[in-house]
């Protein structure tokens, strides 16, 4: 019997969660991922500051709890939210995630560095537009109140009517490769 916003960890198959468990607890057998394990578990090495400063926010919001660690349920929440959550939910997350100094809105700079870093981490930098006028359009389009931040509200509203900022998101969390690499690394073993 699962819930029906598809978010839960209930709605992981058995099967499935104990692949996971396993494969979680191959790569980190204390149980708890610590940010260095969390960038050598998905592959994320090497990345340029703006990239490392990303992948630590993404880090520290997996961390639900804010102990440091990643345990194996805020792994699975976190996993479930990327791969089956609601876009609703989904955009609530990306908001948490971008607005790094946690004031209740993305400034522009915030926006920017997050940009950026995505565009490292895919391997994309060198796109038509620059990661800074790519900021000022969605900005342009979607900051209805004009102050310069973007609300939760504005955010999601949005992202919801602004195709172009809505693929951005959704490439800053496609773990497609890393679900491949992760299957790979377990059918090799």
């Amino acid at each position: 019997m699962g819930n029906s916003s598809g978010s839960t960890v209930d709605d992981l198959q058995a099967v499935e969660m104990h692949l996971w468990y396993k494969k979680f607890m191959t790569e980190c057998p204390s149980g708890q991922l610590t940010l260095h394990e969390f960038k050598q578990f998905f592959g994320l090495r090497g990345l340029d500051q703006e990239a490392n400063a990303y992948i630590e926010q993404m880090f520290r919001t997996f961390d639900m709890n804010k102990d440091g660690y990643i345990d194996f349920i805020e792994y699975v929440a976190a996993l479930s939210l990327v791969m089956r959550g609601k876009m609703e939910h989904k955009l609530r997350w990306y908001f948490k995630l971008y607005d790094v100094d946690g004031n209740g809105c993305i400034d522009r700079h915030e926006l920017l560095n997050i940009i950026k870093a995505i565009r490292a981490i895919n391997g994309n930098e060198n796109q038509e537009d620059s990661a800074e006028d790519f900021t000022n359009r969605v900005f342009d389009r979607i900051d209805i109140n004009g102050d310069g931040e973007l609300s939760l509200e504005e955010f999601v509203a949005g992202a919801r009517g602004d195709e172009d900022f809505m693929e951005v998101m959704i490439k800053s969390l496609d773990l497609t490769h890393i679900m491949t690499m992760i299957h790979n690394r377990r059918h090799s073993v």
